[in-house]
C-alpha cells in the first residue's frame, strides 16, 4: 500500500541555484514525521516543493498515489495538503475569527466550518479568547497558534508545518508542540520542519536529517535521538 506522501529523488531550487539534491522521503497516513537540519539545509525548500510553490526539476512527488509534481499549489491545497509557512501569511488587519474562516474557504458546508472552528478553539483556547482581536495586534506565539489553527480549518489530510518554534519564548514553544501532539492524537498526518531537535524528536514518530540539500540520515525518532552524529551536531552532546 502506498504511503500518503511519497517524495522520490527530487531536485529543486530557485532559478540557477539548486538547493535539493536527490531528496526522498515518505509519510504514512497518521504519522508524525520530522525533517531536521541546520538553517539553510533545504528543509523549507522541501516543504515549498511538496506544497507546489516550487516545481522539482527531477524526480516525482505523489500524494495518495497520484503525482503532484506539476500540480499548481492551489490544486494541491484543494487535494488536502495544508502548508503552515514560517512567514505565517496572516491577514493582519482582519480578526482571528476572520483569518480562521478564510482557512476554510474550500469547505462549502457551513456546519463543517463551524465544527472546524470549535475544534481549533478547543485546541487553542487563547484564540477563542481573542477571536475578535486583529491578528496584527497579537504576540508572536499567538500568531503561530493562529497560523496552525488556520491550516487546520480546511480539515487537511496532510499538514506541513515550517519552523513553528522559531523566535518563540520557551513556554510558548511548549504550548505549540503540545498542540501538534494533540493534532497527531486526533489522527492528523504531520510533516514538521524544525531546528529544535531534542523537542522534535521527543514528539515525532520518525525523522529525516537534511544537510546541504541532501537527506543524510533517517529512522525512528528514538534511534535518531541516540545517534552520535545527531547528538554532536544538533544537540550539543
Amino acid at each position: 500500500m502506498a504511503a500518503l506522501l511519497e517524495v522520490e529523488h527530487i531536485n529543486a531550487g530557485y532559478g540557477f541555484l539548486q538547493v535539493l539534491w536527490d531528496v526522498s522521503l515518505k509519510v504514512e497516513e497518521g504519522e508524525f514525521v520530522c525533517l531536521l537540519g541546520a538553517n539553510g539545509a533545504g528543509k523549507t525548500t522541501t516543504l515549498r516543493t511538496i506544497a507546489g510553490f516550487l516545481k522539482p526539476t527531477a524526480g516525482d512527488i505523489r500524494f495518495e498515489g497520484k503525482s503532484i509534481a506539476k500540480t499548481p499549489a492551489y490544486q494541491i491545497s484543494q487535494m488536502g495538503i495544508s502548508f503552515v509557512s514560517e512567514s505565517l501569511n496572516l491577514f493582519t488587519n482582519m480578526s482571528v475569527r476572520e483569518n480562521l474562516l478564510l482557512g476554510a474557504y474550500r469547505v462549502l458546508d457551513k456546519k463543517k466550518q463551524l465544527e472546524a472552528l470549535d475544534f481549533v478553539f478547543s485546541l487553542f483556547p487563547r484564540l477563542k479568547e481573542r477571536e475578535r482581536q486583529l491578528a496584527g495586534t497579537m504576540s508572536g506565539g499567538e500568531r503561530k497558534m493562529l497560523a496552525i489553527a488556520r491550516g487546520m480549518m480546511s480539515m487537511p489530510k496532510l499538514l506541513l508545518v515550517d519552523e513553528p518554534s522559531l523566535g518563540l519564548a520557551p513556554q510558548v514553544v511548549v504550548a505549540v508542540f503540545e498542540a501538534l501532539q494533540t493534532l497527531r492524537k486526533e489522527g492528523v498526518t504531520i510533516l514538521l520542519v524544525e531546528q529544535n531537535v531534542p523537542s522534535t524528536l521527543r514528539i515525532t514518530d520518525r525523522g529525516y536529517v537534511m544537510e546541504y540539500g541532501k537527506i543524510v540520515l533517517e529512522g525512528p525518532s528514538k534511534e535518531l535521538m541516540n545517534n552520535e552524529h545527531v547528538r554532536v551536531a544538533y544537540m550539543g552532546i
